[in-house]
């Protein structure tokens, strides 16, 4: 039996919050401020700015504060005179484009971290049941859709469509479709080349570097592309919003309007499953498993780690039962905790190690079939001899950790700061070192409160020894703004 979901949104001012709960757990959490909304799928008049031949790439200016990144591969497949089969290798990037040349395309992914968005030119207009490709020649259909019988009927539908109403462009069938009716796919079409017909308009008159078309806002994106039949409700706790979204299921998702419900309720409306709690919590590096077991996750800008403990749970039987009833369930609990805080690119799993070959097919198969709810494309590779899975997640946007936090100014991101000992010791160095250096009259070390309390207390003898050794007066000094690893050494 498929489990039942309940979609919350959560609209303010600064921010909108979707949280997608399965079975009273928070599965999925999606997050968009109005300064700075994620442009996937977004259209804009480029200008290539730099070509790299050894990347086979270009730049192109979009108007954002990073320049987008154009692969070859993105453009040859698009352009007339390289689409042909004749052309399957990619050709040069400069023969493609070149440098002050305008060019159209679409955001496939947001900027990530110091990287700029990856664009394509195989320009999209996505809606419920279809993705239109206005320079596209062809009817694709999504793989997830297994039944030959379904795949035909839908093929057959929008090929009609295509001849009936004479249709420019390509169109590729997404999951959603399955089961939808005649009259839904082909009013989803005769939407999407509206839209196209209105978008075409404003690339005649679009400004290098400039927007030519947004992509609809976060909660009504959650209409058109996470709603499903295991749906039951979806909450909305603004009545602006829930009226636009009234609107805009009545035009595109018919089925979608008597599932959207107002919530004026006196409780936040994230209260309800105690989402603010998961919020929280994925924000943490070490996720408890019922058991009693945890496991600690790691992101770093190459990939992110997760290694699994059986912490306090000790088992009943003998210590291969309690390994594989940790890996068992932490296998779970990965595939919850990447859907979760959004994972993306490489994920390295370190399971506990297991001597049973048959016990590591079994965490193996429960790993995987945990994932078929995700609806990113994930690869996982076997358990290798060091009992390390590789997973691959496919990276469409921030992870929640770099949405909702910024690196740590005090240890800028390694997690770690030098000991209060570590200072001190540092600190007494430097004065030796700039002693020799200047030889001024006296010294004055200001510090944080806690280095101060350890120089006049257990390393007092070592700042009297100092003292005499140099034969300088050095006094200290506390600054309770200083972080515990700063300092600074006052020449007199």
């Amino acid at each position: 039996m498929a489990s039942k979901e309940e979609i919350l949104i959560n609209v303010t001012p600064r921010e909108t919050r979707v949280a997608v709960i399965e079975n009273g757990v928070v599965q999925e959490l999606h997050l968009e401020r109005t300064l700075s909304r994620g442009i996937v799928g977004n259209i804009y008049k480029g200008k290539v700015v730099r070509v790299l031949p050894g990347m086979q790439a270009a730049f192109v200016d979009i108007g954002l504060d990073k320049n987008g990144f154009l692969h070859a591969a993105d453009i040859a497949r698009t352009d007339p005179a390289f689409a042909s089969e004749q052309h399957k290798e990619v050709p040069p990037i400069q023969d493609l484009v070149h440098e002050g040349e305008s060019v159209f395309v679409q955001a496939l992914k947001d900027p990530i971290g110091s990287k700029g968005a990856r664009l394509t030119t195989e320009l999209s207009i996505p809606s419920r049941n279809l993705v239109y490709l206005p320079k596209g020649d062809m009817i694709g259909i999504s793989q997830k859709i297994e039944s030959e019988q379904e795949r035909e009927r839908l093929r057959s539908i929008v090929q009609n469509c295509i001849d009936n109403q004479s249709l420019p462009g390509g169109f590729i069938i997404r999951t959603l479709a399955e089961s939808a009716s005649k009259e839904d796919i082909e009013h989803d079409m005769l939407f999407q080349q509206r839209l196209w017909d209105f978008v075409s308009v404003s690339m005649k008159t679009a400004a290098p570097a400039s927007l030519v078309h947004e992509d609809v806002p976060l909660a009504l994106r959650t209409l058109r592309d996470l709603v499903h039949e295991n749906v039951e409700k979806i909450r909305i706790d603004s009545k602006e919003t829930c009226e636009k979204a009234h609107e805009f299921a009545k035009e595109l998702i018919p089925e979608a309007v008597s599932l959207l419900e107002y919530y004026p309720g006196e409780q936040p409306l994230f209260g309800l499953y105690s989402v603010e709690d998961e919020i929280e919590n994925a924000m943490s590096r070490k996720v408890m498993l019922k058991s009693g077991g945890d496991m600690v996750i790691d992101q770093t800008e190459a990939m992110t780690t997760i290694d699994v403990n059986t912490g306090s749970y000790v088992g009943r039987r003998n210590l291969e039962d309690t390994l594989f009833k940790t890996n068992l369930e932490a296998a779970g609990e990965i595939a919850h905790q990447m859907r979760l805080r959004n994972l993306g690119g490489i994920i390295i799993v370190d399971f506990i190690d297991m001597q049973s070959r048959k016990h590591k097919k079994q965490v193996l198969a429960a790993l995987e079939t945990a994932i078929t709810k995700d609806r990113v494309k994930i690869n996982v590779t076997d358990i290798s001899p060091l009992g390390l899975v590789e997973i691959t997640r496919k990276r469409t946007r921030e992870s929640l950790e770099h949405t909702l936090c910024e690196t740590c100014p005090t240890c800028n991101g390694r997690g770690m700061v030098k000991t209060v000992q570590t200072v001190c010791y540092e600190i007494l160095r430097e004065v030796l070192r700039e002693d020799r250096q200047f030889k001024a009259q006296a010294y004055t070390i200001v510090a944080s409160p806690d280095v101060v309390d350890l120089l006049l207390d257990e390393e007092a003898s070592s700042l009297a020894d100092l003292q005499e050794f140099i034969d300088r007066p050095i006094s200290l000094q506390a600054d309770s703004h200083f972080l515990q690893q700063d300092y600074e050494i006052v020449l007199a």
